[in-house]
């Protein structure tokens, strides 16, 4: 095994990468957390969720019309969800479970970009009912599409 020469300048920018991550809540809070729920649980940082939304947002703020997708099969909770909503993010889906769960939280139409692997009727059916954008893997799929949910615009 060889040893790995870096210089102080890529040291550097490791370091500034792998800057310290400050928890949004102080020891004695998880403590108190931990002692009133069951554990494992998840705890999200909603203030650290927004302000990155923003950030990616604002990036892309050049492009007029740009939207980003949630890709809700990373995380499916409907709280981020929300959250995510409320800055402008639409969802993207792969599954009914998926559209089912954009729908209840408020998310329809092109706010919804659907794109599924041997996609089953009856999620076409759906994406269609919600007026998802409906992505499909290539040409062969638009005739299974339109016998079962219809063309979109």
């Amino acid at each position: 095994m060889h040893g790995v020469s870096i210089t102080q300048n890529q040291k550097k920018q490791m370091e500034l990468l792998m800057a310290e991550k400050l928890l949004p809540f102080t020891r004695e809070k998880i403590e108190h957390i931990v002692r009133k729920y069951p554990t494992p649980f998840h705890i999200y940082d909603e203030k650290g969720l927004r302000n990155n939304a923003k950030r990616l947002v604002k990036a892309f703020s050049w492009a007029p019309g740009f939207r980003e997708f949630f890709a809700v099969k990373a995380c499916p909770n409907p709280s981020i969800m929300k959250i995510l909503k409320e800055e402008g993010f639409g969802s993207d889906c792969s599954s009914m479970a998926e559209l089912v769960l954009a729908e209840r939280v408020g998310i329809t139409g092109e706010n919804i970009s659907f794109s599924s692997n041997d996609t089953p009727a009856e999620e076409f059916v759906k994406a269609r009912e919600l007026g998802a954008i409906i992505n499909l893997d290539d040409i062969s799929d638009i005739p299974f599409l339109e016998r079962h949910a219809g063309i979109p615009e």
